[in-house]
């Protein structure tokens, strides 16, 4: 078992250092909130430290899942930040949704420094997070991503190592594309059904189970119906994520005009007040 530390106790964070803890692995968190790393200390029987260098220093592997560029740099670059203290030989593995810009420049920091770097965010939201069931699109070093794998197993379904560094970002601004589209025309066919007087739940029942099912379809069509979206992916991250898609499209040349859009209808929701409401909550601006 490997000693670890995980910097970033937010809604995915936490559930997954509980997973990694729960595999046998010793575990040091680190958030910047104290109250979270206390809550999770009393639920795991782990071990907190005050900064993130604190808890990198002597760690196998470092784990991190934070909120944007600037908070990487700050766990990382920043003063008492997790690079001041890893040992030589060691794995940093970025969780985090960012620019593939920051990873590619975090990777140079690294290897300067002889530890190597993973960028590796997830997707299956925080049901898989709690659930241990994170599918890992990973970017890097192959080498230290077989040293890796084994250890995010403890809460992933799957994980391939994608490329070089960056490649794992970059397949995430793909999953995030896909799923913009998706949601919007999952919102646009339920609220025609509603407004041509059919029962959603049956049309769903009817159509998912062909050529337009979808994860998106089976998971959040009841959120759409019943008007609730307090769980799951928030508005306010997913517009994050799209505008990081937007901006790698402008630098490779590549068009998103149905991406460009639902960010803009996104926007509306955050108007609406719905900046932390699921990313099912399109449908708001239909009905």
């Amino acid at each position: 078992m490997a000693k670890i530390a995980f910097i970033g106790l937010g809604v995915m964070g936490f559930p997954m250092a509980g997973h990694l803890k729960s595999a046998g692995h010793d575990v040091t968190v680190y958030n910047r909130g104290v109250d979270k790393a206390e809550n999770w200390v009393a639920r795991h029987v782990g071990q907190a430290a005050s900064t993130p260098a604190l808890a990198a220093k002597d760690a196998e592997f470092v784990f991190c899942c934070v909120g944007n560029d600037d908070d990487l740099r700050a766990v990382t670059l920043g003063v008492d930040g997790a690079f001041s203290a890893i040992s030589p030989g060691a794995v940093f593995v970025d969780h985090t949704t960012v620019s593939a810009t920051v990873t590619r420049e975090l990777d140079q920091a690294t290897r300067a420094a002889g530890f190597s770097f993973i960028d590796a965010p997830v997707s299956g939201g925080q049901a898989g997070a709690e659930n241990g069931v994170l599918s890992v699109m990973c970017g890097g070093d192959a080498e230290a991503y077989a040293r890796a794998e084994p250890v995010i197993a403890a809460y992933a379904k799957a994980c391939s190592l994608l490329g070089g560094s960056g490649a794992g970002q970059l397949t995430k601004m793909v999953n995030q594309i896909c799923i913009a589209g998706l949601v919007q025309g999952l919102s646009e066919g339920l609220n025609f059904a509603q407004k041509a007087g059919l029962d959603g739940r049956a049309v769903i029942d009817v159509i998912a189970h062909g050529a337009a099912g979808s994860w998106q379809m089976s998971n959040r069509y009841e959120a759409m119906l019943d008007d609730k979206f307090d769980f799951g992916f928030a508005v306010d991250l997913m517009r994050k994520d799209l505008g990081i898609c937007l901006d790698e499209a402008n630098n490779n040349g590549s068009g998103l005009p149905v991406t460009a859009l639902v960010d803009q209808f996104y926007k509306d929701i955050q108007n609406l007040g719905g900046g932390r409401w699921d990313t099912s909550s399109l449908i708001r601006r239909l009905t």
